[in-house]
């Protein structure tokens, strides 16, 4: 089974613009596609990655110029400062999840195949998407469809969720889908129930707030003319992402010197995302929903 088919890989890897010399950082591991790219590229520098799922483990590369963490990237700069490797030349994410997480049953996060209620990204994480199901209230299961998922149907299918439960739990993701199946708008099944995932799976590994932590060490990681590279794949997401590249904070919000003049740490580099071209949609359709944005540290 293939990993996990790097979406992007050559304009990723351009984007960092590689200093053989110079470190760079992996902030989503994965299958490792998007690292050996970059030490192919390295002679004296050093590549850091992070992956806190441990099945990332199983591809591992042996090569003096690299070190794994396996971690969630919201501690980058604890472990980088750890390693004495700060400031670094350029890094990357590929936010959202692997194909290989998608594609095992048991990590139940395959709106395909049945498998437990999980979703967690690493054994280490308590909640799992059955305590969600089977405890949150309507309100709290409401509040994450609607802001996680952005769902017009977020208090009808709490309410769908929380009516079903009080019969029985739900236990497998077979029984989930039935429960929230008839909720979605007729041929808009797959849709809503991949939004519907999503908002779960970003509950369950507090993914949002680890993106902002991550976004938030970036300027003062980064070595000037250093480069930030990163692909998201909803809105929410891409939204924090262009608000650092555009102000510095996730609040897209610029602050002026005593002239007037905007006071912001990175460059653009792409103004627009940059997005998959139609034969690698076809080649793999994970790429369809991939926004990437480069930006340079400015001096």
């Amino acid at each position: 089974m293939t990993y996990h088919d790097p979406v992007l890989l050559q304009e990723c890897i351009s984007g960092l613009n590689i200093d053989p010399e110079g470190i760079y950082v992996d902030l989503t591991f994965g299958g490792g596609g998007h690292s050996r790219e970059i030490l192919k590229k390295l002679k004296g520098g050093h590549l850091y990655a992070f992956d806190q799922d441990k099945d990332a483990q199983m591809n591992l590369i042996q090569d003096e110029h690299f070190t794994f963490i396996p971690h969630n990237f919201r501690y980058v700069r604890n472990f980088l400062k750890y390693h004495k490797a700060l400031p670094v030349n350029g890094i990357l994410a590929d936010l959202g999840i692997s194909s290989f997480q998608i594609d095992v049953p048991s990590r139940g996060f395959s709106t395909r195949a049945d498998g437990p209620l999980d979703m967690r990204m690493s054994d280490g994480i308590e909640l799992t998407a059955y305590k969600v199901v089977n405890q949150y209230s309507a309100e709290q299961l409401s509040g994450i469809f609607r802001e996680n998922a952005d769902l017009n149907e977020a208090w009808k299918l709490a309410k769908a969720i929380v009516a079903a439960r009080s019969v029985s739990e739900i236990e497998t993701i077979d029984q989930f889908k039935e429960v929230i199946l008839p909720v979605a708008q007729r041929g808009k099944e797959n849709s809503f129930l991949s939004r519907v995932f999503q908002a779960i799976r970003m509950e369950v590994n507090d993914e949002m707030a680890a993106l902002i932590e991550m976004l938030n060490q970036m300027p003062t990681i980064l070595a000037d003319e250093g480069r930030l590279v990163v692909m998201s794949y909803h809105s929410l997401e891409d939204r924090l992402v262009k608000n650092m590249v555009r102000s510095g904070n996730i609040e897209g919000k610029i602050e002026k010197d005593f002239y007037g003049k905007p006071i912001v740490p990175f460059n653009a580099i792409n103004r627009k995302p940059i997005i998959a071209s139609d034969e690698e949609v076809a080649r793999n359709p994970r790429a369809r929903s991939a926004k990437l944005r480069i930006a340079e540290k400015i001096q």
